[in-house]
């Protein structure tokens, strides 16, 4: 199989005109007159080429837009890119990340060998320099993934391999960006792995080759572990879930349980944190079956496990002083004559039991008992993620995550993270009324409101909720946010990754790790 784009980032201090680069890229602001002094600079040298495009109304600086301009023998760059930012005000860290994204996704459609980022200075000291470096880094690596390790013949073939400086005139500048390039490119690295492992489908990645994926990972990381329970295993913990929604597939499901230790003083004195990922390998439906259409994307239905997989990934890299527990039920959800139908009534590794209304709502059948086993781990805080419903795509889109939970802190924490990160999240209600349509009369729960249609994700977050205990929890609804399905300036179609930034910032933001 093919490998994904190797993409190197590094920082380098050099004046904008006499940077030797296949691509120098320099963001300009949509309500922002007139030149900084290196770009009025590089301007000149151009014959006043950036002049011209802003005054025919070619560039205008719009977010998302970007304008090409070749270089000369005055200038070191062979072209130069104008990347809009929007408006000056309304410019957030994401900009810049998106900005990068735009610059690098560019680069490869063009064959782009080496390119040079100047981003950051239209921001002036509006954001740290570090967090910024961060930014930009993993905006370079979202914008460069493709996924073509199948892709066996190509009109177009790409190159194997981007390199990408962020680069300044100031020394001290260029100290401070290259700090916080080193989390970036961990961060970035780690979300392109979690996006070829989801779009790998499900003929690749079943719950066996899932817990061998992150078995291996495991074994190369210091401080990570991985155990996995086979379906002996479940059935001998009574995780009747997770054993419920895999037990109509010919390849049987698994528990994969990794755990981060941090070994330092500072771990201990945080809270133990439970991430709990579905891991849905590819979801039929059950025999509540899926209509056809659209129905390939279901094999990233494993999209919240995955994302948990990342974030544990990342954690380790980045040697973050917490102790993190990576809880992902893995089961393919398939119609058999062995599957679990509707109206069965299945025990769960809590006790509580369950009235199945719908085999198609599986995956808060495996979270339940992936949140019950955190509480028996002892985390203090519980975090769920998965593409749960498509109640919330119809909510919210494919612009945002929903986010329920119990403890307003928490909330506030993840939100956040969601704004550090780029990844969006809305909260969203789960309280007692939608739990109420959540309650059967001849068993604990039922896995779908039988009195209504409407509210589908503050029903299944309520559900989950009651697995959780004590502990403060919280429930990311993915569905809508995990895939791109048409490539954009920004990014190529696909999976998304989506929880990978924010999970491993929610992490960094507790432990004081900002840049």
């Amino acid at each position: 199989m093919k490998e994904i784009i190797n993409v190197e980032v590094k920082s380098h201090k050099v004046d904008l005109s006499n940077c030797k680069t296949d691509l120098l890229a320099i963001g300009l602001f949509a309500d922002t007159k007139g030149l900084d002094k290196p770009t009025q600079e590089l301007n000149s040298k151009l014959k006043g080429a950036i002049d011209q495009l802003i005054k025919l109304g070619d560039f205008k600086g719009k977010d998302g837009t970007s304008a090409l301009i070749y270089g000369n023998e005055q200038i070191g760059a062979k072209r130069v890119l104008l990347v809009g930012l929007g408006e000056k005000q309304k410019a957030t860290l994401d900009t810049v990340r998106k900005a990068a994204a735009n610059t690098t996704n560019k680069a490869v459609e063009m064959k782009i060998k080496t390119v040079s980022l100047a981003l950051h200075r239209a921001f002036g000291g509006r954001f740290d320099l570090t967090v910024m470096g961060r930014a930009m880094t993993e905006g370079v690596y979202f914008g460069s993934y493709r996924y073509d390790e199948f892709v066996t013949e190509s009109k177009n073939e790409r190159l194997d391999t981007l390199s990408v400086e962020l680069i300044d005139t100031d020394s001290t500048k260029t100290r401070k960006l290259n700090q916080g390039l080193s989390n970036g490119a961990t961060i970035g690295k780690t979300q392109s792995y979690a996006r070829t492992l989801a779009n790998r489908p499900g003929n690749v990645i079943n719950p066996a080759t899932l817990a061998a994926e992150a078995s291996k990972l495991a074994r190369g990381l210091k401080g990570l572990s991985c155990t996995v329970f086979d379906e002996k295993q479940l059935t001998a913990k009574g995780m009747g879930g997770v054993l419920a929604v895999g037990s109509g597939s010919k390849n049987p499901p698994r528990f994969i349980i990794l755990k981060y230790q941090a070994g330092s003083k500072a771990a201990r004195k945080l809270p133990v944190i439970g991430l709990v990922g579905k891991a849905i390998t590819f979801d039929s439906g059950g025999i509540s079956i899926k209509r056809a259409a659209n129905m390939d994307q279901m094999k990233l239905d494993k999209s919240g496990g995955i994302a948990v997989l990342g974030t544990m990934k990342a954690a380790a890299e980045l040697k973050l002083p917490i102790n993190v527990y990576g809880i992902i039920p893995a089961a393919e959800n398939m119609p058999s004559g062995t599957s679990y139908r509707p109206g069965d009534i299945i025990t769960t590794f809590s006790g509580k039991t369950v009235e199945v209304l719908d085999t198609d709502a599986e995956g808060r059948m495996v979270l339940c008992d992936g949140l019950a086993y955190a509480v028996k781990q002892k985390c203090d805080i519980i975090i769920d993620i998965g593409t749960l419903t498509g109640a919330c795509k119809v909510a919210l889109g494919k612009h945002m995550a929903g986010l329920m939970g119990n403890d307003e802190k928490l909330i506030k924490q993840i939100q956040g993270a969601a704004q550090d990160s780029g990844e969006k999240v809305w909260h969203m209600p789960s309280g007692e009324e939608y739990l109420a349509e959540m309650k059967s009369n001849i068993a604990d729960l039922r896995n779908l409101a039988y009195v209504t249609k409407y509210g589908d994700a503050c029903g299944g977050a309520a559900f989950l909720g009651q697995f959780v205990g004590d502990a403060k929890w919280a429930h990311l609804d993915i569905a809508g946010v995990d895939i791109f399905e048409k490539a954009t300036k920004f990014m190529s179609e696909g999976s998304s990754g989506f929880g990978v930034r924010l999970l491993t910032t929610f992490l960094m933001n507790l432990t004081g790790k900002k840049g």
